[in-house]
């Protein structure tokens, strides 16, 4: 068939981790620098993605599908730790919300909701995926009160 009959698929900048298909979140360089070792950020282009499923091994990958995994990574994160801080910003981790839960209030979830509206948030630098953390501390916060 003529090329000039087909349609090239859009690239619509949406990517899906090489090893376990999840999509990825588009990732900041500066969150990339600030979470992985020196010597893996050699093996990744500028721009890369985070792999947001907690049971893969790989926490960043680029556009030539190049990774790198978990064990690259300066500290754990979430959601690849289940103890790493929800919030890398203001430290905030799966027990203040579950505490919060149990005394029938949201004053810690709700104080980083505030804080993370100030100039102290440093989301595009500290979240793993250098996104704000607001939208997962509600989500786990929704999940927790609905087991409770």
């Amino acid at each position: 068939m003529n090329k000039a009959f087909i349609r090239e698929p859009e690239d619509t900048g949406q990517r899906h981790c090489p090893r376990c298909g999840s999509l990825a979140v588009p990732a900041g360089a500066a969150a990339v620098r600030e979470h992985l070792v020196p010597e893996a950020l050699t093996n990744l282009s500028e721009t890369a993605w985070f792999c947001p499923f907690p049971r893969c091994e790989v926490a960043y990958f680029d556009t030539f599908e190049r990774v790198a995994t978990i064990d690259r990574l300066r500290y754990p994160v979430w959601p690849k730790d289940a103890e790493a801080p929800l919030c890398s910003c203001f430290r905030l981790t799966r027990d203040d919300i579950e505490q919060d839960i149990r005394e029938g209030g949201v004053t810690r979830v709700r104080a980083v909701v505030e804080k993370a509206k100030t100039a102290e948030a440093r989301c595009t630098v500290l979240a793993p995926d250098g996104r704000p953390c607001v939208a997962e501390v509600q989500r786990y916060y929704m999940k927790c009160r609905q087991n409770a």
